[in-house]
């Protein structure tokens, strides 16, 4: 592959398609004395045999060829090649052929001999043109690949249940309920749903409804007209609209007040709604994707939620297990977390200790995934060695966990382990002072930590 740099961006070959040797042997030394690579072809079947094996990046083409019409040729180019910047030449220009071009996709419309002090700057333009294009492709893929399924981390058959169930709806417009715990994950599942559905390159918005009381929350998600309420001094787009064609994903679900919820109903059965203040409704084409940690169908027998809503979100439902039915990804997820936060903070952390690690495999997990990830985030913040250790971890969490591990037996021994672990530990691997502080001689720590088989890191 034949390429050079241009204000440090790769740019691959120039090819040029005329079947006018001289014309074309004139350009050819114009372009490579700019240092651009050129390709040449006679024809456009031609020109398309060089397509198909060349990375090329601009093509400047005849409007006239033996075998057919530069015009027509840069529309079927587009298609195939959505990258590729054309520029085409004419001997006899004219309006009409200028406006097709352009409308087919070509960069630019010149005239042959007269303009060829533009082909230089054109094929400037044209390159930080394609080299943004390309960017803003990378970093849409990568956005893509963040927020995929791929992205949703665990080995435990609770969760790959759910990936799996995520991944059969994703594709449809169905609506979906995702049902779980506060900090399970949900908003991270929306996406990935929002990802593999063919709206993945619409809009995605998110929004928590109890973050907003239901004046607020009616106008954020439906938008208001100018004079609506004092503070209404132009018309104002809801997230409902904002979200036209893509996903809206509406977190607690359950906080909604009963008012609005007949006005999401609205959408849901006529994809229509009326914004505060107006008299005539607004039609969007959105997939709700909604999520609660409440029971449902209690708030429904308490009068709190709407039976005919609840149905009508229920058409698809997604129950997120919690962290601590999940013990098998804690780690997973902690390692993922570490590597994260430690490139974040610019330290060198390789991993945690087998301490560090059985700490949070016992810790009850209240706040579930987001709770792991600010636990982690802090004991690197604290961290001082190459490896997480339970110094690192916050009294409560050690206090908490040390709790529930020593809850797991009755037994004394597996008490007494626990214990001698805990403060050895404590005293980072220093035996004489953790033989003092457990008020013991040395030699009977020495014993009890070979009978025990306590291991340090």
């Amino acid at each position: 592959m034949c390429f050079v740099t241009y204000n440090n961006m790769l740019f691959n070959s120039v090819l040029l398609i005329d079947d006018e040797d001289q014309l074309r042997g004139l350009l050819k030394r114009i372009i490579s004395l700019e240092g651009f690579p050129v390709k040449e072809a006679k024809t456009l079947k031609s020109g398309m045999a060089v397509l198909e094996k060349e990375a090329i990046d601009i093509i400047l083409c005849d409007v006239k060829l033996p075998d057919g019409n530069g015009i027509d040729f840069t529309r079927e180019v587009k298609k195939r090649f959505p990258f590729i910047e054309i520029i085409l030449l004419t001997a006899f220009g004219n309006i009409a052929d200028g406006v097709q071009s352009m409308r087919n996709g070509a960069f630019d419309y010149i005239t042959k001999g007269n303009d060829n002090e533009k082909i230089i700057p054109l094929l400037n333009r044209a390159l930080e043109k394609i080299q943004l294009q390309k960017r803003v492709a990378q970093l849409e893929e990568r956005v893509g690949k963040q927020y995929s399924f791929d992205n949703i981390l665990g080995q435990s058959t609770v969760i790959k249940n759910a990936i799996t169930l995520a991944k059969k709806v994703a594709p449809t417009d169905a609506t979906v309920l995702l049902l779980g715990e506060t900090g399970s994950g949900k908003e991270v599942f929306a996406q990935a749903i929002h990802n593999g559905s063919k709206r993945a390159n619409k809009p995605f918005i998110a929004l928590n409804c109890s973050a907003f009381s239901k004046e607020l929350l009616e106008s954020e998600i439906f938008g208001h007209k100018a004079g609506a309420f004092t503070s209404a001094v132009k018309d104002k787009k809801g997230l409902m609209e904002e979200a036209d064609t893509g996903t809206l994903f509406l977190d607690e679900i359950g906080e909604m007040h009963v008012d609005l919820q007949s006005k999401l109903l609205r959408v849901l059965e006529t994809s229509e709604f009326i914004k505060v203040g107006d008299i005539k409704p607004t039609s969007v084409n959105v997939r709700i994707i909604a999520a609660t940690n409440r029971d449902l169908q209690k708030e429904v027998q308490e009068g709190k939620f709407r039976e005919d809503l609840f149905y009508r979100l229920n058409v698809f439902t997604i129950m997120l297990p919690a962290l601590r039915d999940r013990k098998e990804d804690i780690s997973l997820l902690a390692t993922s977390f570490i590597k994260q936060f430690a490139q974040r903070s610019n330290k060198r952390i390789d991993g945690m200790s087998t301490a560090f690690a059985e700490y949070l495999n016992q810790h009850d997990w209240k706040g579930n995934i987001r709770e792991l990830k600010n636990v982690i985030e802090r004991a690197i913040i604290l961290a001082e060695d190459s490896l997480l250790n339970v110094n690192d971890l916050s009294v409560e969490l050690r206090t908490i966990s040390y709790s529930n591990r020593a809850g797991l037996s009755f037994d004394l021994a597996t008490a007494e382990k626990i214990h001698i672990t805990h403060v050895l530990h404590y005293a980072k691997g220093n035996k004489s002072e953790a033989a003092r502080l457990l008020n013991i001689g040395l030699t009977t720590l020495y014993r009890k930590i070979e009978e025990y088989g306590i291991t340090q890191e």
